[in-house]
């Protein structure tokens, strides 16, 4: 077990090298996004709480193949915060495992999953400088063509800038076929819309698309998405603090 995990340690430390000298030009010409100034102006560091959307019964959408999205979510979500604890970030997980993390008393279904959501939303509340990165997959099977991934934000500060910054290396190195543009969260997203911490969701494609299935099933492609959404995470903690921007006059 120890041989595997250190050679998965290796592989991600690699591919970090490797994925990161990609981002030495942009880090140095200054073009790098501020995201949390007060919170580095204050030396306090976030803590980045990783939610894998969905689990236990639960198991969100379904692609033809059987394969569910609270399987996709765990994968995907695992190897993010491997990829962001090599770099030195800390990091909390709503759940480690296929399970629910409803309480006890919740009987059915629906209780379950009115339970797990506001625990999970708790988590994030009770957690000094968190921030939130919901993952999650798309699926509309009414349009199978349809794929891509694509980020949302709550309404805290900070959300939208760091949504477009993992948005752009996403479109650079995943959406090559169209580009996606980063949209406000829906305010039925429960979780999204009751934590005051600065929250994105990110729907790592669609598993309406035979094709796109196929990849999210891949450790290297979950490897490649995780490293992007750690990729525009630290770029925007590394940025040098600039001026807040000018209201938008509507």
């Amino acid at each position: 077990m120890f041989l595997v995990i250190q050679k998965r340690s290796i592989v991600i430390f690699l591919f970090l090298l490797v994925f990161f000298g990609a981002y030495a030009a942009i880090l140095w010409s200054g073009s790098a996004l501020t995201v949390f100034n007060q919170q580095a102006e204050a030396g306090e560091s976030p803590v980045v709480v990783i939610d894998p959307g969905h689990g236990g019964a639960d198991g969100g959408a379904v692609a033809a193949d059987g394969t569910t999205e609270a399987q996709i979510n765990l994968s995907v979500s695992l190897k993010l915060r491997e990829v962001l604890r090599l770099a030195g970030i800390d990091v909390l997980m709503t759940r480690e495992e296929d399970i629910s993390v409803h309480s006890p008393e919740a009987a059915t279904l629906r209780e379950q999953k009115i339970s797990d959501i506001h625990n999970r939303a708790a988590l994030v509340s009770d957690t000094p400088n968190a921030l939130l990165i919901s993952i999650h997959q798309n699926s509309l099977p009414q349009v199978k063509s349809v794929h891509g991934a694509q980020v949302f934000y709550n309404t805290a500060e900070g959300s939208e800038s760091l949504a477009r910054a993992l948005q752009e290396d996403l479109n650079t190195y995943v959406n090559t076929h169209r580009a996606k543009e980063v949209k406000k969260i829906d305010t039925s997203i429960y979780l999204m819309n009751h934590i005051d911490a600065p929250g994105i969701l990110v729907e790592c494609g669609f598993l309406s698309n035979e094709a796109e299935t196929a990849q999210l099933r891949q450790e290297d492609y979950q490897l490649k998405l995780a490293v992007l959404i750690a990729g525009g995470y630290l770029r925007c903690q590394t940025a040098e603090p600039t001026a807040p921007e000018s209201p938008t006059v509507q």
